[in-house]
């Protein structure tokens, strides 16, 4: 059973940096896609970004592009989402997720599911 555990989150105010971190446990980076999700209040939950272990890169929503990245560290057995010039439309609860296999596939394919940290995007 794969575990996820999001951190990081918090209250920024807009145009400010977060970096939310996923631990990973129980399986290898090697072999796993990890993908960050989010769900805003009334909202169903959206895909951000995916990272293969061959380091190929998926973006689920333009409008993230340009301000988020997404990094892993495989010592560490952890993924990062780099979050920059933040709006208040990116406040939501932000997931980290596997889907079990190498592929980044699309959100119904993610199978296991960390319990989310909150991001408030707020002056």
């Amino acid at each position: 059973q794969v575990q996820l555990v999001e951190s990081g989150g918090g209250l920024v105010q807009p145009g400010g940096s977060l970096r939310l971190s996923c631990a990973v446990s129980s399986v290898t980076l090697d072999d796993y896609a990890i993908g960050w999700f989010r769900q805003a209040p009334g909202k169903e939950r959206e895909g951000v970004l995916c990272i293969s272990p061959s380091d190929d890169i998926k973006y689920y929503a333009d409008s993230v592009k340009g301000r988020f990245t997404i990094s892993r560290d495989n010592a560490k057995i952890r993924v990062y989402l780099q979050m920059n010039s933040l709006k208040h439309e990116d406040t939501a609860v932000y997931y980290c997720a596997t889907p079990g296999s190498s592929q980044c596939l699309s959100l119904d394919d993610f199978s296991s599911w960390g319990q989310g940290t909150q991001v408030t995007v707020s002056s």
